[in-house]
């Protein structure tokens, strides 16, 4: 029974009317200018959201894609990258070959070049000792003789002593 006392809850039929009478005033009023344009204020933005939502997802899409592209592109590039590598070793292997095998012919040319020269060295020896048998021969026989042989009897001479040398034990080691 307190609360009928109190002046708060005591019903006032005319404060009641013009309290009504206020909200409804109060009601239209905030419907017409305030509610409206609040309305509209929330519909925009509300769009806004919306939109901005719909282009995140499409960048995201869209960056799904680019990421699945640049991986590819990645894995294109490692492919290149291997085959490039792959192609500069063989490129490398078949040049190192091709020296080597251009530094073997060079070594057998020089070889071959070098035997030649030595035969040919061991000729030329071969051919002056020859010379200087048949000069000491024929100053020997001279000596033993006592007397000057012809243009023949030097050609013979020396023919004789030469056929009695064996040059071929020389010629044997110097092909060696």
């Amino acid at each position: 029974m307190l609360a009928a006392t109190s002046p708060l809850t005591k019903i006032i039929p005319g404060l009641m009317i013009w309290t009504l009478v206020f909200f409804f005033i109060t009601f239209f009023v905030l419907k017409r200018y305030a509610f409206g344009p609040i309305q509209k204020v929330i519909d925009e933005r509300r769009e806004r959201i919306r939109q901005s939502i719909e282009e995140a997802e499409k960048a995201r899409t869209e960056a799904h894609s680019l990421l699945e592209e640049h991986r590819k592109l990645i894995a294109q590039a490692r492919g290149d990258a291997d085959r490039i590598l792959a192609e500069a070793r063989r490129v490398a292997d078949a040049q190192r070959e091709r020296a080597r095998e251009e530094t073997e012919a060079d070594r057998q040319r020089r070889l071959e070049e070098t035997k030649r020269l030595i035969e040919a060295e061991t000729h030329r020896a071969l051919e002056q000792i020859r010379t200087e048998v048949a000069d000491l021969t024929l100053i020997a026989t001279e000596r033993i003789t006592g007397k000057v042989l012809d243009d023949e009897d030097h050609k013979r001479l020396i023919e004789e002593a030469v056929e009695d040398l064996d040059f071929s034990l020389l010629e044997d080691r110097a092909r060696r």
